[in-house]
């Protein structure tokens, strides 16, 4: 099983409010570290606990010591996985997690370890439960189900069970298929065989909020307004006296990080925007226009469109593709960084989900699912270094902090946009006839996905221009062209993403559009794949 994500941008480590690695903050909020044994759901508690309004960060198990100490956890969340504890080499439980005194939740694997180590028994299950059951619980009145009915379905993913418990621990639920599906001690460590931070486990987020308000007796104040002090704190400690270059890429990550560190540091910060020729229509002027005019923050354009065209010619495998655009641009940054005099960093719009899909968290046990511009897409050599004030946020959190910084709607809702842009909607080698193509296709799905009035329904909707060349008639001629493809999805933060079911009248007037008005194309289809298996992005 394997941690996935969405499309933009990152470094690689774990989680702090704001900023690369040991910046110092001047405040600590409330925090509980969430050990990964690499489940396909790590990412989801970490949404979930944010809900909360509780600050987390996502750590993999055998992450050391003084990097999680530092962080002054007040509780530690123990991920599900796909191991068995019994194995050789299985990932285990650090022992002065254990030895902490402070309150544990193991889920799923996390209980199964818990068990294991503290001197319980695990075996196989006869009948592994995978999908929704039935738990019974008991409420002493102080436990994880406190408040919750006697019976609630949940979601089960395990083929292991609990054959006998830890000494010292109670039973506090059970399934047709587990006995012992929750357990729980005095000193606040409990285990629970169900998944909580999935929609299918309907109290789910009530046994989390139980685990975070009462066994660790947490606050929940954590917000967007509580993180921009303390992004803003830390940027300042950061960069100090130090000049500060931002990548624009037109998307709402790239435009929050700048207003953010703008906020921060002034104009300490200059923005650029680097016109790839790979961005959507129309994209280039509305950047420019809102940076300049409504946020008055100084811009630099510059055109690189034979830069990079000349980078992607021939190229058609998408890693390689990803990494000769992030090249590009660190090489343009640096380029333009020198015209400006001293600057000492760079700034991106990375988010907490790019830097899981690059495999920058619990990479021990989840795997690389694809590389992205500002991440496993970095050259090894560069001169500036990064400020990356989002880089542990999700999507909808970055949108919560965009609009507390006064972004206008229009930039805080755009739908997320790859880093490498058209290029990795270009199956294949990238030309600018293709991208015209590309380009022409999107912006007629744009505006009737908007025309519709289903913009704000969708987490993306775009075209997809593939490498397959059909038959088809036109006007009693034959023709042969490109089959576009269209891909709309619907998701909470991209971890997961469903297809999008939409109306057959809008699929009609899209694909009726797409092969009348762009030269080159003659066959529209939909793509039905959800996530996983499949990415949002093709390539």
């Amino acid at each position: 099983m394997t941690a996935q994500a969405q499309e933009q941008n990152p470094t690689g480590h774990v989680p702090g409010p704001a900023v690369p690695a040991a910046a110092a903050r001047l405040t600590q909020p409330e925090t509980i570290v969430i050990i990964d044994f690499g489940s396909q759901f790590s990412m989801l508690i970490a949404r979930r606990v944010r809900e909360c309004n509780v600050y987390c960060e996502l750590v993999p198990w055998n992450a050391p010591r003084e990097r999680v100490e530092a962080l002054r956890p007040r509780g530690f969340i123990l991920s599900g996985g796909p191991a068995s504890v019994y194995e050789d080499g299985a990932p285990l439980v650090p022992e002065w997690v254990l030895r902490s005194g402070l309150p544990i939740l193991g889920i799923c694997y996390g209980m199964q370890a818990l068990a294991h180590q503290l001197g319980g028994e695990v075996e196989p299950s006869a009948k592994r439960e995978y999908g929704h059951a039935l738990v019974t619980c008991a409420d002493d009145g102080t436990s994880i189900f406190a408040g919750l009915p006697v019976e609630i379905p949940v979601w089960m993913s395990h083929g292991d069970r609990i054959a006998r418990l830890p000494e010292g621990f109670r039973p506090l639920a059970y399934t047709n298929n587990s006995p012992l599906a929750a357990m729980s001690n005095d000193q606040g460590i409990i285990g629970i065989q169900f998944h909580p931070e999935v929609v299918h486990t309907r109290d789910g987020r009530q046994v989390l909020e139980n685990f975070l308000y009462r066994t660790c007796a947490l606050t929940g104040d954590w917000s967007a307004g509580s993180f921009i002090d303390e992004a803003v704190a830390a940027v300042r400690d950061q960069v100090g006296t130090g000049r500060v270059i931002c990548g624009l890429s037109g998307g709402v990550d790239s435009a929050v990080a700048a207003a953010l560190i703008h906020r921060a540091i002034g104009d300490q910060l200059t923005c650029i925007f680097v016109d790839n020729g790979l961005v959507r229509a129309g994209e280039a002027d509305q950047v420019v226009e809102t940076f300049r005019r409504h946020l008055h923050i100084p811009l630099i354009h510059v055109d690189a469109t034979e830069r990079f065209l000349s980078q992607l010619a021939e190229v058609t495998n998408p890693e390689t593709k990803r990494k000769r655009i992030g090249e590009t641009f660190i090489r343009v940054f640096e380029a333009e960084a020198a015209k400006l005099g001293q600057v000492d960093f760079i700034a991106q719009g990375t988010t907490y989900p790019d830097v899981v899909e690059s495999a920058g968290v619990g990479a021990s046990a989840a795997a690389v699912i694809k590389s992205h511009h500002n991440v496993g897409g970095l050259p090894e050599r560069m001169h500036l270094k990064l400020v990356e004030p989002l880089r542990y946020l999700f999507k909808d959190e970055v949108r919560r902090v965009g609009l507390a910084l006064g972004l206008p709607e229009e930039i805080v809702f755009r739908q997320p946009f790859p880093g490498p842009g058209l290029a990795i909607r270009v199956l294949g080698e990238v030309t600018r006839e293709k991208l015209r193509m590309v380009r022409e296709a999107d912006a007629i799905v744009t505006h009737e996905i908007r025309a519709a009035g289903l913009e704000r329904e969708l987490w993306q909707a775009f075209a997809v221009l593939t490498e397959s060349r059909t038959v088809g008639v036109m006007g009693d001629f034959r023709t042969y062209g490109y089959a576009v493809a269209l891909r709309c999805v619907t998701a909470e933060d991209a971890m997961t993403a469903d297809w999008a079911r939409l109306p057959y009248d809008v699929l009609a007037i899209i694909s009726s559009r797409i092969v009348n008005e762009v030269a080159g194309v003659n066959r529209v289809v939909y793509d039905i794949t959800s996530k996983p298996p499949g990415t949002i992005e093709w390539e």
